[in-house]
Parts: structure tokens; sequence; C-alpha cells
């Protein structure tokens, strides 16, 4: 990983902090995801290209790689 320095405005800032917090995530972290949205995929993504649904679905719920079905179809009745 390279490291890297930018300049934002004070707006930009303040508000990519509290969306950060929202999201559970480091400045950094959202940073660098907003930054893959707009790139074309890399080399390790063209080879894995599921993988950039990776980490994108925030359920609110600890267990749910656990409770997976759950998560995604539902619970059963």
């Amino acid at each position: 990983m390279i490291r890297t320095q930018i300049s934002l405005s004070e707006w930009e800032y303040k508000e990519a902090k509290k969306t950060a917090k929202q999201m559970g995530l480091s400045l950094a972290a959202l940073l660098r995801r907003s930054l893959q949205s707009v790139l074309p995929a890399s080399p390790e993504a063209k080879e894995k290209p599921w993988m950039k649904y990776a980490g994108m679905v925030n359920s609110g719920n600890p267990r749910s790689s656990q409770e997976i079905d759950d998560v995604v179809y539902g619970k059963k009745t």
C-alpha cells in the first residue's frame, strides 16, 4: 500500500468523517472505497469479479455470517 496526502475542504472533511463513522469505517477506508467505485477494476479484481461486492452490505447483525440464509432470503416461516 502506498501512503499519500490529499487536501479537503473543511466541509468535505467533516462530512466524510461523519459518513465514515456512520458506516463503521475509518476515513481512509471510506476514501479508498469511494475511489474504487470510480476506477477501472484492478488486475486482481478482474480475476475475481465477485470480490467487488465484498463488504458492501451491512446487515447490522454481527452474526450475519452464521445466519446468511436469513440475511439473504429472509427468515423462514
